[in-house]
């Protein structure tokens, strides 16, 4: 089941991943936000109705809770950017098949119910394709969707200061912090 915890786990091994990466990926995920942020009815070529698929996508899987969910950090505009401006052409075309999958399988007209078990059903497929494929195998779509969203929604201001305590200014480092179970992880200094 996708929670908000197992959620936090798996962009904190995102966002390791992006330290490990440079800063290249760090200001596409920059320019990304604050494209995705300006109104606008298409983005390179998804549309609007894209869009918005994708973002009932990404809120079946960080609903609106205590706080915000990944509407409104405008995760569709922002996974439509990323794909457009740093997929290759073969995860851009998984990408997009996989979207259409989900357009062809109604998930704009399906309770919040179903687009979740559907989703759910999505997750433990591609967790089972991911575990067998093979090693240069193109990754399944979902997973890519999930990610994307992750990665989204956690590097927005929203989720940044919102979903996760944010300090501003950087203090000393203090690796052993009292944690309370319940309270928000905290969100590194970008």
């Amino acid at each position: 089941m996708m929670n908000r915890r197992e959620a936090i786990k798996q962009v904190t091994v995102l966002l390791g991943g992006v330290a490990l990466t440079g800063s290249g990926l760090v200001t596409a995920v920059e320019r990304a936000h604050a494209r995705a942020a300006a109104p606008r009815a298409q983005v390179g070529t998804f549309t609007a109705q894209d869009i918005a698929l994708l973002d009932e996508v990404a809120d079946t899987i960080l609903p609106e809770t205590k706080t915000p969910g990944a509407k409104a950090a405008h995760v569709g505009a922002f996974m439509a950017l990323m794909v457009t401006d740093t997929y290759d052409e073969r995860d851009q075309a998984i990408f997009r098949d996989g979207l259409r999958t989900l357009d062809q399988a109604s998930f704009m007209t399906a309770t919040p119910a179903q687009r979740l078990a559907r989703l759910e059903q999505l997750d433990r497929e591609q967790k089972a394709y991911m575990d067998a494929r093979e090693r240069g195998a193109p990754p399944h779509y979902f997973r890519l969707m999930k990610e994307l969203t992750l990665l989204g929604y956690f590097t927005s201001e929203i989720g940044g200061t919102q979903a996760m305590r944010y300090e501003e200014s950087p203090g000393r480092f203090e690796p052993c912090v009292p944690y309370t179970p319940g309270e928000r992880s905290w969100a590194g200094h970008a």
